[in-house]
């Protein structure tokens, strides 16, 4: 049996010291530390240590390739277009792509009209909160027990819940891009992660799929008038209409029902050079209970930081960058880093069951909205006048963190002045 030599055995704590320290590391920099590991063991370990470096080799590789798929998997992920046409565009969050959504059962997608541009009556397996982006126009909406569809006007800042098969439209009958985002739990679709749409009427629509024989029988038409209802619309999705075609008028008072604008509330919180957070639940905006959801916007000042919370639901929540840009972190099972990365306008990431969220915007701010899959989420907060730590008693925060007395009260005083939207140093 070959003896191995104690330098060799040193040089060996030494770099097993250092790799288990240093984790976790960025992928490149652990791939180099295993190569480095695998030059040593054929220049200079002796054949009994060489098993063993191997193996820690092996399992730093197998260590890292874990750690940059769990990042890769929260995000950030931009849209992908699906659909292109003269009257606007259609985009998705596909979870072929993005398979996060598949596993927390959340969707996301995003339509942009062009002036009067008109998104074909349809319905989606999933329930569903919308949110102007940019814009303004008009949709019918057809709830799923109602017999009657209520039109409304959008404009920037209005949230729309759409249920599971509820059916509507939507018009840009402004003079700018209408931009819409949605949002959505897709644990009841029939492919979790995506939405799946169902068209009334164009090139996909649902009378395509049915014999001629049989449309003509359920709507007691001869066969001309079956081809011209079956095919006389030839577009997809999305058409743009003719200048002054007439479509429904708007009511104020069904607006009032349906749609939300979260800009014209006050902010829950708002602090000076830190932002404003607005939570918008079942409590302020019944309508969400149907579908299931709370939307949160919140707009961070240049440089401020968003305290780090964790919903104490069982709720995911997914997150759209709107305007500007910053860094997030996300930390995860065993206190894991999953996600530390830059964000910018456009990207949307996924925040798993009770993992703990944190965001510091960049130089010129940072805006987004989140969906939560509670109507009435509830927030926990790591840092700020309600952290956690402000419950627990002051033995229990001094064992728990082992600080003496002196520490824990100044580490105490330091939670009482911090809010949860905290300003740049001065």
């Amino acid at each position: 049996m070959a003896v191995i030599s104690s330098h060799n055995i040193y040089k060996l704590r030494l770099i097993v010291s250092e790799i288990t320290t240093s984790l976790p590391l960025p992928l490149p920099l652990i791939l180099l530390i295993s190569h480095k590991i695998l030059q040593f063991s054929f220049a200079e370990a002796s054949m009994d240590l060489l098993p063993l470096i191997l193996l820690i080799s092996h399992t730093i590789l197998q260590f890292s390739l874990a750690e940059a798929s769990m990042e890769s998997e929260l995000g950030p992920k931009i849209a992908q277009k699906i659909f292109e046409g003269e009257g606007g565009f259609s985009y998705s969050w596909l979870s072929a792509e993005f398979p996060i959504l598949s596993q927390a059962k959340v969707g996301a997608g995003k339509l942009v009209l062009n002036p009067l541009g008109l998104a074909l009556p349809h319905y989606a397996d999933s329930s569903k909160v919308a949110i102007v982006l940019q814009g303004k126009g008009r949709i019918g909406i057809i709830f799923p027990k109602a017999s009657e569809q209520k039109v409304v006007e959008i404009e920037e800042g209005d949230i729309i819940p759409v249920p599971l098969a509820a059916v509507s439209w939507w018009f840009n009958d402004g003079d700018s891009k209408l931009i819409v985002i949605f949002l959505g739990d897709t644990s009841k679709a029939h492919s979790p992660g995506d939405f799946t749409y169902f068209l009334l009427a164009g090139a996909k629509g649902i009378f395509t799929g049915f014999s001629n024989n049989f449309v003509s029988g359920a709507c007691d038409l001869d066969e001309e008038d079956t081809n011209k209802l079956v095919n006389s619309q030839s577009g997809v999705l999305i058409i743009k209409l003719k200048e002054g075609t007439n479509m429904p008028q708007p009511s104020k008072a069904d607006k009032q029902e349906v749609v939300f604008n979260i800009e014209a509330t006050l902010p829950d919180v708002y602090v000076e050079n830190g932002g404003k957070l607005v939570v918008l639940s079942r409590e302020k905006f019944p309508l969400l209970e149907e579908v299931g959801l709370s939307v949160k916007h919140v707009r961070l000042d240049a440089n401020a930081m968003f305290a780090p919370e964790f919903s104490s639901d069982p709720a995911v929540q997914v997150i759209y960058i709107v305007e500007g840009s910053g860094r997030v972190e996300v930390v995860g099972i065993d206190s894991e880093s999953v996600l530390n990365t830059t964000v910018k306008d456009g990207d949307l990431f996924v925040v798993p069951i009770v993992f703990v969220v944190s965001t510091v915007a960049g130089n010129e701010g940072m805006e987004w909205f989140s969906m939560t899959t509670s109507t009435q989420p509830f927030f926990k907060y790591l840092v700020g006048k309600t952290s956690l730590w402000k419950t627990l008693s002051p033995q229990v925060l001094q064992v728990t963190l082992n600080l003496t007395t002196e520490e824990a009260e100044v580490f105490s005083s330091k939670m009482n002045k911090n809010p949860i939207l905290i300003p740049p140093p001065m």
